[in-house]
Formats: C-alpha cells, sequence, structure tokens
C-alpha cells in the first residue's frame, strides 16, 4: 500500500527547524530567507502524486530594461533547482521569481530540509546576482 504524502501541517513541523515558517490562512507556508521569500504550498496531481509547489520572490519593482532582462535569462540558465524568471509589473517595473516543484511524498525529514534549503539558497543567489 502506498504511504500517504505528509500534511501541510507536517510539512511547516519540519521545514520550522531550519527556515522560520508562517502557516497562512489558506493552508500556504511563507519562508523568509536572505532577502527573500517564498511560499510553499501542496498541490495533488494525480493519486499517490503531491507536489510541493516552491515560489520564490527573489526581488521585487526593478527598472525593466534589457540589461535585467538579460541578467534574468543568465541567472535562469545557471540555476538547477528552479526556474527563475521575470514577471512584468508594468510597463517600467517587473520582479523576478523562482518557481519549483518537487513530489515529497517519501522523503525524509532532513531530505525535505536539504532540498527546501537548496532550492531557497539557490534564489537567494540568483537575488544578489541580480539585485545586488
Amino acid at each position: 500500500a502506498a504511504s500517504a504524502a505528509p500534511d501541510p501541517m507536517d510539512i511547516a513541523g519540519v521545514l520550522s527547524r531550519v527556515v522560520n515558517v508562517e502557516t497562512e490562512d489558506d493552508g500556504a507556508l511563507t519562508v523568509r530567507y536572505e532577502g527573500t521569500f517564498a511560499s510553499l504550498r501542496t498541490v495533488t496531481i494525480a493519486d499517490g502524486l503531491e507536489l510541493i509547489s516552491l515560489t520564490q520572490v527573489l526581488a521585487w519593482d526593478l527598472p525593466l530594461n534589457d540589461g535585467l532582462t538579460k541578467d534574468v535569462a543568465a541567472q535562469a540558465d545557471s540555476t538547477t533547482l528552479g526556474t527563475g524568471a521575470l514577471v512584468q509589473r508594468s510597463p517600467t517595473q517587473a520582479d523576478v521569481v523562482l518557481r519549483y516543484n518537487f513530489p515529497f511524498a517519501g522523503l525524509a525529514d532532513s531530505a525535505l530540509q536539504t532540498l527546501v534549503l537548496m532550492v531557497l539558497s539557490g534564489g537567494a543567489d540568483v537575488r544578489r546576482a541580480i539585485a545586488g
């Protein structure tokens, strides 16, 4: 028999041992890490396949120009855990986000902690490269 995926509150408990975690009213988890913040949600894709969807906001309200576009593209090419993206907010401003989805059923607590920290750390590296 397949084991049940961890409950989102269990995920909050596991992650709170390594980062500060806030549980939002809608059940999402918010984590702040080295000048960034991330939202983690559990998503059921199919029976027995549950993912953690992590969206990390790396920088916001940046001036939208060719330099920023090129910098984000270069960082996206070098990021191994997650996909970096430029999100245009207005004709002159943009945010930079990192998205990463992964299955979590069967991950040991320490593996979940390590994986999330690796993603957050990679995002913080992108933030430093782009926003200084």
